[in-house]
């Protein structure tokens, strides 16, 4: 009987300590989660105080100061904004230059990453660096040269020259993307296709480059956001051109000299976020399967 007591004595202090514990890794759990959830809303909110100032009038755009509650929904603005800024042929603009950078990127980068990370030909470890070197070139030490290039291939205030330079901002980083993904790509899949008889380009073009997905969708996303909100490149390649611009740039009309057409500005940024957050909605699972594959590898 002694020993039984003695026994549950020691069996209680045991029991609250667990207790404590689990209290203790409860509370931090709180804790973390509140202090998540507070970080985020603090990230959220100048998307919040936008969208909400997007639905203000002027005279409650300056009442309200930071408060994003409007106060009255003022849906006219939006129509407003895009009839007085000619968003709509700046949407086409932006829809066209974004879906050629995605297109030019992901066949260039795709080709240059698997050449990279599956063959071993003599200087590619030169070439890497050297790739690894453009990297964190900023472009305003290159703008200069590139923009003489342009205009010497006649490009200059046209489509195309957004395109190419805009795409060429992001080739060294998604080409380091696809290299990290083929890299971890079983050496037996290639091996199975050249039994088969398939070339080297085939095996790209019809086994490798449809297994990648989750890089293709990723890699397409970040060109995607890239050139959507990139501001500085077009405007300096349609500078002459103003039924070029793009959304960011055509944004840059609500600002006059004397005033500001501050609601018309944030209903215009709302138009211009809402696609690419809907597209990164959409290919969110294929973006994380592609940045973990790129990782790994």
């Amino acid at each position: 009987m002694a020993v039984l007591v003695s026994a549950g004595r020691r069996g209680r202090p045991a029991a609250l300590t667990r207790r404590r514990a689990a209290a203790r890794r409860t509370a931090g759990r709180s804790l973390t989660h509140l202090l998540l959830l507070g970080g985020g809303l603090l990230w959220l909110f100048p998307f919040l105080w936008t969208l909400g100032s997007s639905l203000k009038s002027p005279d409650g755009f300056f009442s309200k100061g930071l408060n994003p509650l409007p106060d009255g929904v003022h849906a006219g603005n939006y129509s407003s904004a895009w009839q007085q800024a000619s968003f709509g042929r700046y949407f086409l603009n932006t829809v066209l230059i974004s879906g050629g950078c995605v297109v030019l990127v992901l066949v260039a980068t795709s080709m240059a990453g698997y050449v990279l990370a599956r063959t071993d030909f003599p200087g590619r470890k030169a070439c890497i660096g050297l790739i690894s070197v453009t990297l964190f070139l900023p472009h305003g030490y290159t703008i200069i040269p590139i923009f003489d290039i342009v205009r010497g291939l006649h490009l200059l205030n046209t489509v195309w020259a957004v395109i190419i330079v805009q795409a060429s901002s992001g080739l060294v980083f998604a080409t380091f993307l696809f290299m990290g993904y083929f890299s971890t790509m079983d050496r037996q899949i290639e091996d199975a296709a050249r039994v088969d008889g398939a070339s080297f380009h085939q095996t790209f073009w019809r086994v490798m480059l449809p297994l990648s997905g989750p890089m293709l969708a990723t890699v397409g996303l970040f060109t995607c956001i890239s050139a959507w909100n990139s501001f500085f490149i077009p405007l300096v390649f349609t500078l002459s051109k103003p039924e070029l611009r793009t959304l960011p740039v055509g944004m840059y009309s609500f600002v006059g000299q004397n005033s500001t057409d501050w609601t018309f500005l944030c209903a215009g940024s709302v138009i211009s976020l809402v696609p690419i957050v809907v597209i990164f909605l959409l290919l969110q699972r294929y973006f994380v399967n592609g940045l973990a594959g790129a990782v790994k590898g």
